[in-house]
């Protein structure tokens, strides 16, 4: 169903539940972990931080894809993906301080998750193979290259949802908070899936307690080498 339009906003509109529980819990997953992932980038120390959350990330893009499929009715692609023509005639009712009202996704937002979600799936693989040694320093170099390139459609992001928030006087931060956005009655998702975005949540705690579970033993060999060559070299621990 096309819950978009591009004149209404009249008498007839509503608050109503639009986003599931599930969408909400993954979007505030990634952000904390993309957030955690960049700022442990540089750090030996965090290392497995780094790689859980990055991890994570590609887990919960899978997910979303999945739940983009069979979803509720706003969080589907086909009910927010659109072509060039859409996004450009969206950014000119914002030039024009006359912005079209969606309910789900607007046309520019839908793009700018595509776009992350591929990116997501690129540095994951990216980072895969460098933390596995398993291609040259340019993957590396890749891997670093794209997470900047996110890091700065992330800052744009969050500058068009507030811009967006402050032109529909909505504001659409608290909206993925709650899940309730302004709409036409009917247009409201009937069911939020609450256990479905619990138990999302739980997967991802329970995979961080497992990866935290695995540190000394991925520590025990660099330990035991490290304690061969102080040894040979004649100093003491």
């Amino acid at each position: 169903m096309n819950t978009t339009s591009a004149s209404r906003v009249n008498a007839g509109t509503q608050t109503v539940v639009v986003w599931d529980a599930p969408t909400r819990v993954f979007h505030w997953l990634m952000a904390l972990c993309f957030a955690g992932a960049y700022a442990t980038s540089k750090s030996e120390t965090w290392r497995l931080v780094h790689v859980t959350l990055g991890y994570t990330m590609a887990g919960l893009v899978a997910f979303r894809v999945v739940w983009g499929l069979v979803g509720t009715t706003h969080a589907r692609f086909a009910s927010f993906v659109r072509g060039p023509r859409a996004v450009a005639c969206y950014l000119r009712s914002l030039v024009r301080r006359q912005p079209e009202h969606h309910t789900g996704h607007n046309p520019a937002g839908a793009l700018a998750i595509l776009v992350l979600l591929g990116l997501t799936v690129v540095i994951a693989l990216t980072g895969w193979t460098t933390y596995n040694d398993l291609a040259g320093e340019w993957v590396a170099e890749l891997h670093e290259g794209v997470a900047n390139g996110m890091l700065v459609l992330v800052g744009i992001h969050i500058v068009a949802v507030a811009l967006s928030s402050w032109l529909h006087r909505e504001n659409l931060a608290r909206a993925m908070l709650t899940g309730r956005k302004t709409g036409a009655p009917g247009e409201g998702i009937r069911r939020t899936w609450p256990s479905l975005g619990v138990l999302l949540l739980a997967v991802a705690l329970g995979f961080w307690w497992w990866q935290w579970q695995q540190m000394p033993s991925a520590q025990e060999p660099a330990s035991a080498n490290s304690t061969t060559d102080t040894t040979k070299s004649g100093r003491t621990i």
